[in-house]
């Protein structure tokens, strides 16, 4: 455990701090890549990929609105799946514990940023403006600060709680572990219908409801389903690209038919 304890917080800490702060948020903490790279170095790289997945469709819908983040899905991967390979449990009851451990984190992310980050906002501010340098080694080394405080707490949580968190698991009646199972299946539905209220419209609906008669009526797999949207996605792009481009062209002739006139009449004036 206290192995296993010493990769996750390390990997949280490392993806964490170069993806946020040294190249400005490239998605490398999402759980889709979190998720893969854990299991790959606790030893179960298919957990990894399949909890990755599942878990990335819980979370991909929830965003960070006014700077209100309703769950930290990097420390829930990874310690949902440090959970399940540990303790062999199955990838269900490691998606319904992902959940309330984002939550927790988030808000124990956001308590630490508010305790040591506020009473130093007003000496940045004056930093910022009369010494740039220090501004930003500063900022560096205060969010490195966070990011190894909250890794020490993934550290404790995998060391010495995944243990406890199983035996706990493992009392509970049949019909709770049953429900667990369900909820986390249901949570994967609701971070689909999430994402979908967002970008929903009249020409994403005969998309949705097409993907839905592949999976539920023709029983194909999610990979076929992907190659076929992504053709169609193309195909639709392509071929919108080709109307702009002929009504581009279409607008250049007329500005240049009109110019031609413009000087015809002249000529004829003169």
């Amino acid at each position: 455990m206290i192995h296993a304890a010493i990769i996750c917080a390390f990997t949280y800490i490392l993806i964490t701090y170069v993806d946020t702060s040294m190249l400005s948020w490239q998605c490398l903490t999402r759980p889709i890549v979190v998720a893969p790279l854990v299991g790959a170095m606790l030893g179960d790289f298919r957990t990894g990929i399949i909890m990755g997945a599942s878990l990335e469709s819980i979370f991909m819908g929830i965003s960070a609105i006014g700077g209100a983040i309703p769950a930290d899905a990097t420390t829930a991967s990874i310690i949902a799946v440090a959970y399940t390979i540990l303790t062999g449990a199955s990838a269900e009851e490691g998606l319904a514990i992902a959940m309330p451990i984002g939550t927790v984190m988030a808000s124990f992310n956001s308590l630490i940023m508010s305790a040591i980050g506020t009473p130093m906002s007003a000496y940045w501010e004056k930093c910022a403006t009369t010494n740039i340098k220090r501004f930003n080694w500063q900022v560096c080394l205060f969010q490195l600060a966070c990011t190894a405080i909250t890794g020490i707490v993934m550290f404790v949580a995998v060391a010495y709680g995944v243990e406890g968190l199983n035996a706990f698991l493992n009392a509970l009646p049949g019909w709770v572990m049953r429900g667990l199972s369900a909820s986390s299946s249901m949570m994967v539905a609701v971070g689909f219908a999430i994402l979908t209220s967002m970008i929903w419209d009249r020409e994403v609906a005969a998309f949705f409801f097409v993907g839905y008669v592949l999976a539920a009526y023709l029983n194909l797999g999610t990979l076929p389903i992907a190659i076929l949207g992504f053709a169609a996605a193309a195909a639709l792009f392509y071929s919108n690209k080709r109307v702009i481009d002929m009504k581009q062209e279409l607008k250049n002739e007329g500005v240049k038919s009109d110019t031609t006139n413009t000087s015809n009449d002249e000529e004829d004036f003169f």
